[in-house]
């Protein structure tokens, strides 16, 4: 069996060894190139069998011009979770798989987005900046205590939200049910008995925004939900609450988020992610002291980056040798009959 797979990245972000190992085991050839564009991307894949990359919102994109051009390309590989940057509908009609990779990094992001509630509830940043600035005495103390902290309320008598119900906020559930009272969920793609296997509420968008103490964003960025979270959304919460984002910058209203956060309509915020991605020197946001901000980092751990690499290339073998993707990872599934149409053919 021979096959071509081109990994197309923006920027070498790590070395790809062991994924390159599992596609020439199988007789395939890797081959890594740096891409800039689509323009770039066509010309280094025109005649690959198959094609890795990260395609998120905002770094590369693979439009229908350029899906229908990949003469050869039987699957689009993502290795990790966001593949908002890739035309489903082109590549389902061209008979192109698309996976990525949901699971590879579910526990690292659950423990991070517990992290940031956690830290975001118990007002972490503002108490250490406090220390550092010398308030650790009697009345630098009683300071803190005064005006640094309140409010500060018991966890274990607060609702937690989550919007999006994946695989990451199921890893979630069993992590942040010690210390919530109550956990609801809102998932309009997933069916309420689901959600309550796991032993959590399933409700409507508005309630878990109305009666959620702390709210976690869990979906995937599509066109229809690109800033779901605007003013009115943020009006619509607790003046007490936090809003943690680990998912997609894009989910939330920038703008939105900034007067939320600057004239107290919520307490705070605590995000992993932004838009577009690295925020600017000079965003407002980066200049309030009731947001916490990492950089994009939640999912990383050496056992999740191996799996980076591991993942997509057995998936692409398991395809080039007649079978399918791991159906966690199949983003549309639905191509099985135009795959085997177009490709049986050749």
């Amino acid at each position: 069996m021979s096959f071509k797979v081109v990994n197309v990245t923006l920027f070498p972000m790590f070395p790809f060894t062991e994924g390159e190992e599992i596609i020439r085991q199988a007789g395939g050839e890797y081959v890594g190139t740096a891409c800039q564009t689509e323009e770039e991307i066509l010309a280094s894949a025109v005649n690959a069998d198959a094609i890795i990359g990260v395609f998120t919102d905002g770094i590369l994109t693979l439009s229908k011009e350029t899906i229908n051009k990949l003469g050869k390309c039987k699957m689009v590989a993502i290795p990790g979770m966001g593949y908002e940057g890739v035309d489903l509908r082109a590549a389902t009609e061209n008979g192109i798989i698309v996976i990525n990779n949901p699971d590879y990094g579910a526990e690292e992001v659950a423990n991070h987005t517990i992290l940031l509630l956690l830290a975001a509830a118990r007002k972490l940043i503002p108490t250490i900046e406090a220390v550092k600035e010398g308030k650790w005495d009697r009345a630098g103390f009683h300071t803190i205590r005064a005006k640094v902290l309140p409010p500060v309320f018991r966890l274990s008598k607060q609702t937690l939200g989550l919007i999006g119900f994946g695989h990451i906020p199921r890893s979630l559930v069993p992590r942040a049910k010690p210390f919530f009272s109550r956990i609801i969920v809102y998932d309009p793609y997933v069916a309420p008995k689901v959600i309550e296997e796991f032993g959590v509420v399933s409700t409507d968008l508005n309630t878990v925004l109305k009666d959620s103490d702390c709210i976690s964003l869990h979906a995937a960025l599509t066109e229809e939900n690109r800033h779901m979270i605007t003013l009115k959304h943020f009006k619509m919460m607790k003046p007490t609450a936090f809003l943690v984002n680990t998912a997609r910058g894009g989910l939330v209203d920038a703008q939105a988020l900034y007067t939320a956060l600057s004239e107290g309509i919520i307490a705070g915020a605590a995000v992993d992610v932004w838009d577009p991605e690295p925020p600017q020197p000079d965003d407002p946001l980066l200049k309030l002291s009731n947001i916490i901000i990492t950089p994009h980092i939640s999912q990383y751990s050496i056992e999740a980056d191996s799996k980076i690499r591991t993942n997509p290339s057995k998936d692409i073998v398991s395809v080039m040798e007649g079978g399918w993707p791991r159906e966690i990872a199949f983003r549309n599934p639905q191509v099985k009959e135009k795959f085997l149409a177009r490709w049986e053919k050749a």
